[in-house]
């Protein structure tokens, strides 16, 4: 269990500061009304999470039993991936009456994460 445990603060710190970096990142590009830091972070954490589990159903050892998937998918793709940073970007954009923008955005990440799970998935297995 202390192991497990280890191997998710890991993932999930690693996740967390990349997501960050990638926030920091966009945020110096210049600021757009999409929410494009975590749209990104979103659907990248699907396709990698999508290849981890592609990976994992061909028998790769080390992912399946040596703690592969507790570090990358749950603890990096966890702390990498925010769900509750697209919900309150989502209710920030129907405060300020951008409805289209924020139906976009939600229809956008949830069916490119499914894409790009589906063919991470794909291209490993």
């Amino acid at each position: 269990m202390i192991k497990s445990l280890f191997l998710v603060g890991v993932g999930g710190a690693a996740g967390s500061m990349c997501r960050y970096a990638v926030a920091q990142a966009v945020s110096r590009a210049g600021a757009t009304m999409f929410p494009l830091a975590t749209f990104g972070v979103n659907l990248a954490g699907s396709f990698i999470i999508g290849v981890l589990f592609g990976m994992a159903s061909r028998g790769n050892n080390w992912l399946v039993q040596g703690g592969g998937m507790l570090l990358l998918a749950t603890g990096f793709c966890g702390g990498f991936t925010t769900f509750s940073s697209f919900a309150l970007e989502n209710v920030a954009l129907i405060q300020k009456e951008h409805t289209p923008m924020a139906l976009l955005y939600s229809v956008a990440s949830v069916a490119g994460g499914l894409l790009l799970c589906r063919w991470g998935m794909t291209l490993t297995s």
